[in-house]
């Protein structure tokens, strides 16, 4: 199966080889890989340019953005740009950070995993950060999750959803569409990928607001944007990060912000985030 791979990365330089590097060590290579550089000030292009003369499968696309970091929507905008760039002679459709480093064999993995069940839509391996020279499970979502630093998509899958959405949630809404419409969702935990820069890193109060404004725009409704907030600021290690979340979803729901997705998807959302609460009670 043919992969292709869209990295946005801005002022990436301290880890842009190192990610390159580990695709290059791929045991299956992909067919394309479009670095998109957005508004670096640093060293990042000259990295991609350097593996670009090396490995003819990697490009680098030169992009600008709104300087402002807020997660979600600034990557998602420059991953964009760069499937504009490309066309549709992909298996799957890949979505990586620049700050990560794959077992060769993830990629190998990965078309295993599509190839054994055709109902399967995403695939992804684990995050692990480096503390005290150990490298443990970046542990801040449920392990059916699939990081947004690594998302792989089966063609139809990613057509059928929509493609990726600009505003944080993004990497949320992806897998519930998918559940949505019937598609698989599978982790591995076998598969280890090295995040060199935690999430979250740079994120200011106004990214953390636009949480709660994310747990609004998927339809989750009060209850369970609560629900959401305590057990993702308690995972952080920053319970005071919960007022931000709900203070965000208040902004949104009074500002009535679009959703990401329709009525009947909404409800749909809702019903499974209750089941799957509801599962882990009883």
């Amino acid at each position: 199966m043919n992969y292709y791979i869209v990295i946005p990365a801005h002022n990436e330089e301290a880890f842009m080889a190192l990610t390159l590097q580990s695709l290059a060590d791929q045991t299956v290579l992909p067919t394309k890989a479009v670095i998109v550089n957005d508004n670096s000030t640093d060293k990042t292009a000259d990295i991609v340019l350097a593996f670009a003369e090396k490995y003819p499968w990697i490009s680098l696309l030169n992009a600008t953005s709104d300087v402002i970091h807020l997660p979600g929507s600034k990557v998602i905008l420059a991953f964009q740009k760069g499937l504009e760039t490309l066309d549709d002679q992909y298996d799957i459709m890949v979505k990586a950070d620049a700050d990560l480093i794959f077992p060769p064999n993830y990629f190998e993995t990965i078309i295993n995993h599509f190839q054994s069940d055709d109902k399967i839509g995403m695939v992804g391996g684990f995050a692990y950060i480096e503390k005290n020279g150990e490298w443990l499970l970046e542990n801040l979502t449920d392990k059916d999750h699939i990081r947004g630093a690594f998302k792989a998509y089966r063609k139809a899958t990613f057509q059928q959803i929509g493609g990726l959405k600009p505003a944080m949630g993004w990497d949320t809404v992806d897998e519930l569409l998918c559940k949505f419409y019937k598609w698989k969702v599978v982790t591995d935990e076998s598969l280890k990928v090295k995040h060199l820069k935690p999430t979250g890193a740079n994120y200011n109060q106004t990214a953390r607001y636009k949480q709660g404004e994310a747990f609004y725009t998927l339809g989750y409704g009060f209850f369970i944007t609560a629900i959401a907030s305590l057990k993702l600021a308690m995972r952080k290690g920053k319970p005071l990060l919960f007022l931000d979340y709900i203070k965000g979803f208040w902004k949104a729901k009074s500002a009535q912000k679009p959703l990401l997705v329709s009525e009947e998807q909404a409800k749909f959302i809702r019903n499974y985030r209750w089941k799957k609460m509801k599962e882990k009670l009883f």
